[in-house]
């Protein structure tokens, strides 16, 4: 691997750009140290025991071998997955009992790198390392101030630069939500343009279809020059299956584009239970093992070593309405034996975090927020999409449970990093100094350490009734609007050499003129 870094920027690594006056306590958060990642000190959390364990494993390979996996419209899969001895029968693949495990553990690195092009916000992926995301693909946002509407491009590139803003975020996504006042089959140029433009942070690349890889590839080559490209992972994909057991050409076909070019696949099952799997936690399981196997196979077998995450997106279903639940107990079961799944696999995992249902930022989406991410985390969970925004079942991203969510991941990575045990911690020299029956408001320890000591949430109000009332009686959401409109005002943009700002835009021009608008997918 080749140790070089790729050009920095003159306004990147300067950052003149003065500060705003308005300062209200988290609203400069953008001059606060940022972590490139969340260290977890805490354990994990097993829900499995051995034998539990040992039984998903030989389900999922009983699936494999009985049943297989079927994947459509592209012959080259099949052709690989036959030259490697598996049994296949028209678009049909099936397993041996084994082979899958031991091809990804022979060649699939347990922990990598994502580089970003401002080298402070590389970050890891595997080991101790937990990523958040923001929400992806919804086609509505919802603001207080305009309400639920169709999402545009200009609040595709407000959310980009208001998770930029963001500490506790560590990553800037990809589909922050869909923006259709653009042609369907060339917005995702767009939309990796705003996230290079606009944020220096590591992105997602385009995920529907080989050619659309292709451009994200391409224009990170731009950006980063093509040796390093070829060097390093520096773009994610998520490679969905169609579940129950079936992998399309458009997933196929990023996942073998991304796996050629070394890129990071995260090989993600998404099932809702009782209706693209069993209704049952453990049957929900062995399939989705399954078909993660297979796909994090194909990976290894398209280019052996090329990095990759074993993914779980599984939802319950109202057995009532049919309509997807989130934060239910057997989704967080879920999630927490996947995490033990895949650390004996030896891969990092990909999930989900902040889900609701819920139509606003209410009591209800807080509830399933919190459940969702802490189960991510407890689960081990290498890189948490939708940590934050993510409303109405993922048709909605919202600007103000942007805002909520962010305090949640703040103050979740914050109990995950650990009691700090430093000398300065332990404060052995401010207990003796301030002696029996005294107070340590006014001593110099809490002086010297009263900004960091205690996490400080930007949305709560932890004032009296009385001031509360006077301040207008608000709640936690309409507290949150004034907080991402001042976010976006003190916004920082992290610039961009103006060489490679000339020759993405001139290659997303030439892309764009190949083909007439499509309004679809």
């Amino acid at each position: 691997m080749s140790n070089n870094t790729p050009r920095q920027s003159e306004p990147n690594r300067q950052r003149r750009r003065k500060r705003s006056t308005r300062s209200p306590a988290g609203l400069n958060a953008q001059d606060t140290p940022r972590a490139p990642y969340i260290h977890r000190r805490l354990g994990t959390y097993n829900v499995l025991n051995e034998e539990g364990l040992c039984l998903i494993e030989e389900n999922a390979d009983r699936i494999l071998q009985e049943t297989g996996m079927e994947f459509h419209d592209d012959d080259e899969i099949l052709i690989l997955f036959k030259e490697a001895g598996c049994d296949v029968d028209g678009t049909r693949v099936r397993f041996a009992p084994g082979f899958c495990r031991q091809t990804i553990q022979r060649t699939a690195p347990a922990v990598f790198k994502q580089h970003a092009r401002n080298p402070a916000h590389t970050v890891q992926l595997g080991g101790e390392a937990s990523v958040l995301c923001p929400s992806w693909g919804p086609p509505f946002v919802h603001d207080n101030i305009d309400g639920r509407r169709y999402a545009t491009y200009d609040d595709f590139t407000k959310l980009v630069k208001l998770h930029h803003s963001i500490p506790s975020l560590h990553h800037s996504g990809g589909v922050v939500c869909e923006p259709v006042d653009l042609p369907a089959n060339k917005r995702h140029l767009d939309m990796l343009y705003a996230h290079i433009r606009w944020s220096d942070r590591a992105f997602m690349g385009a995920f529907i279809g080989s050619e659309r890889a292709s451009h994200a590839i391409d224009m990170a080559r731009i950006v980063f020059g093509e040796q390093y490209v070829d060097d390093h992972a520096v773009l994610y994909c998520v490679s969905n299956t169609n579940a129950p057991l079936v992998m399309d050409a458009n997933m196929s076909g990023a996942l073998k584009t991304y796996a050629q070019a070394g890129q990071p696949v995260a090989c993600t099952p998404w099932v809702l239970t009782g209706a693209m799997s069993p209704c049952t936690v453990a049957g929900t399981l062995a399939q989705v093992l399954a078909e993660a196997l297979a796909t994090l196979t194909l990976v290894q077998l398209v280019k052996p070593g090329a990095p990759c995450l074993m993914g779980s997106f599984a939802s319950t279903m109202s057995m009532q309405s049919g309509a997807p639940t989130f934060g239910s107990p057997e989704a967080g079961q879920m999630v927490l034996a996947a995490g033990q799944l895949a650390r004996r696999l030896g891969v990092p995992l990909h999930t989900v975090g902040t889900l609701s249902a819920s139509k606003v930022a209410d009591a209800q989406s807080q509830q399933e927020a919190t459940w969702g991410l802490l189960m991510a985390m407890f689960a081990g969970a290498n890189l948490i999409n939708h940590a934050t925004g993510w409303l109405e079942g993922g048709l909605v991203t919202s600007f103000e449970k942007t805002v909520i969510d962010a305090d949640l991941c703040g103050k979740i990575g914050r109990f995950f990093e650990g009691i700090d045990l430093t000398e300065n911690a332990q404060a052995m020299s401010a207990i003796a100094a301030t002696g029996p029956g005294q107070h340590f408001l006014g001593s110099t320890h809490t002086q010297d350490n009263f900004l960091t000591a205690l996490f400080r949430p930007e949305t709560a109000d932890n004032n009296s009734y009385e001031q509360w009332s006077a301040d207008g009686a608000l709640d936690a959401t309409t507290r949150s609007t004034p907080i991402w409109q001042q976010r976006l005002d003190n916004y920082r943009d992290p610039g961009l050499d103006p060489a490679i700002d000339e020759a993405l835009q001139d290659y997303i021009a030439r892309r764009k003129a190949e083909k007439p608008d499509v309004d679809y997918y």
